[in-house]
Parts: structure tokens; sequence; C-alpha cells
């Protein structure tokens, strides 16, 4: 038997991002950079997603599997593959556009030791259905995680998203969102509020990221807990989330769901981090397991 394998769910595409220097391509979407944060910190990961047989769908798969990560097989299609055009503001957060077609997702395998999806996959159809019932599957199984990543530009409705991000945190073992996330999702609620109202839904551990602030956490048990930031010096903050995520899940398959409060914490340290890394480099450039330890 190998080595327990992650699944993750969701949209693969290419970047175009914009700052006054001029115009460059990166490799992402969430649930790819997670697919590839995982593999670079040691712990096999196979990416569902959908991509074109173009230059664009060649050069995804291509940084995927540099990282150690599997693309599906059934994840290639004859449509182009998705681009999402960034410009960069000047302190260095993104402004996205997108023209993603849908995400078509091939069966989940039944094998992983856990299984994440969010972005964009979750909410847009076709695919957000398989997304969540391979979460509804998974559950009692493997390992669940989500990160809503929400694009609202993209995901419908605010009750049609509601609607899915219930189902998919009623199957969560960790639910890890932003605070962007969160004041779209519960405009005007605290940090506390969307905690609980997320442990509420199902999920047994909550994790909100704040951008350079840090994170707040809610273990199993109720412990909420804060971690600081890690002052760097920032390039761009695309994938910095992603790696958050890819941290995180990377501790939940080598020690478990963190059932109180410190060992949440300290998943959360590492993660931090894990983003910290990253947005000292352009593009969702998430970092190895030796960066990560230095």
């Amino acid at each position: 038997m190998g080595a327990p394998e992650v699944l993750v769910l969701g949209e693969a595409l290419v970047d175009i991002v914009e700052t006054d220097d001029g115009v460059t391509e990166h490799v992402g979407g969430s649930p790819a950079n997670v697919a590839v944060g995982v593999a670079r910190l040691g712990v096999p990961a196979r990416l569902a997603t959908r991509l074109g047989r173009d230059e664009r769908g060649e050069r995804v798969a291509r940084h995927v599997r540099e990282a150690g990560a599997v693309i599906a097989e059934a994840s290639w299609t004859d449509a182009a593959t998705d681009t999402a055009h960034a410009r960069i503001r000047p302190d260095g957060s993104a402004e996205y556009t997108f023209e993603v077609a849908g995400v078509v997702e091939p069966a989940p395998r039944g094998d992983a030791v856990l299984v994440h999806t969010g972005s964009i996959a979750m909410f847009l159809d076709p695919g957000g259905e398989t997304c969540l019932a391979a979460l509804e599957s998974a559950r009692g199984h493997a390992v669940v995680t989500v990160d809503p990543n929400i694009r609202p530009a993209l995901v419908g409705s605010r009750e049609s998203a509601h609607a899915r991000f219930a189902r998919a945190a009623a199957a969560a073992d960790l639910v890890k969102l932003s605070d962007e996330d969160a004041t779209w999702l519960w405009p005007g609620a605290d940090s506390r509020t969307v905690l609980e109202t997320i442990a509420d839904l199902g999920a047994s551990a909550v994790v909100m990221t704040r951008g350079g602030e840090g994170a707040i956490g809610r273990a199993p048990d109720g412990a909420i807990v804060e971690v600081a930031g890690v002052a760097v010096t920032v390039a761009d903050t695309i994938g910095a989330g992603d790696s958050f995520m890819a941290s995180l899940i990377v501790t939940l398959v080598e020690s478990g769901v963190p059932a109180h409060g410190e060992a949440l914490a300290q998943a959360m340290r590492t993660a931090a981090r894990a983003a910290a890394i990253t947005v000292t480099r352009p593009g969702a450039n998430p970092p190895s397991r030796a960066e990560l330890e230095d």
C-alpha cells in the first residue's frame, strides 16, 4: 500500500498578473495551489480538476507534477484552460477578474486519507454538486477540509452560496476561511460569532485568517485561540491562504485533527509561516518542507 494520499477537488487555472512593471503569468487556482503546497510539504496529493489541452493546461500540469502531485487523468477536456486576471494594488493585495467555464470533476478516489475542496469549484456548476457529494461521502472515512475562498462574482446568489457552504461545513473536520470570506458570508459579524456559527453548522475545527494580522481559530473543544502574523516584505498576497491551508492539511494528515486549543494554535503558527514565505515571492509559490522548517 502506498503512502496516504490527499485528494483535492477544484479549479486549476493561470493567473495573469498585472503590476506597474508589466504582465506575467503564474499557475494558480486555489485547489491547485493547495495540491502543490501539500506535495511540496512531502505528502502525496492528487488533483481532480479541469484542464484544457492547450499550452496553459500543459503548463499547469507541469507545475503540479514538478511539485510531486498527480493530475487525475479524467481532468483533461477540449475546452480552453481557465484564467484569472489579477491586478496588484500598491499594498500587494490582488483584485481579480475571472474567465472560468466551469469545473468538470472526475469521480473521486475512495482511498484518500483526506479530501479537500473549496473556492470556485464548490459553488460553480458543473462540478459543484460533485465536490459537495465527495465531502459528504468522505465524512467518517477520511478527514474533510474546506476553504470557501469566496469569489463574489462567481458564487451565485448569497442565499445559494450560503446553502452550499452549509453543506460543506456540515461534512468538514476543519473549515479555513479568510476574514474577507467571513465579511461576505456574514456582513457585520465579529470573528468569534463567525467561528461559532460555522461550528454550529457541524465543522469540528474552524480557522479564520486575517492577512498580516495572523489568524483566529476555534478548536473542537470550544477553545478560541489567536496567533500573530509573521512580519515579512510582501511581493504579493497571491496564494497566501492556499499555503496556509496546505500546511493545515499536512498537520491533519500527520497528527490528526487538533483536539484542543494549543494543538490548533501550533498548527496555525506553522501555517502562518508557510503563508509568510509565499507572500515574499510573486505568484502562488508555496514553500517546501525544508523552507518551512528552516
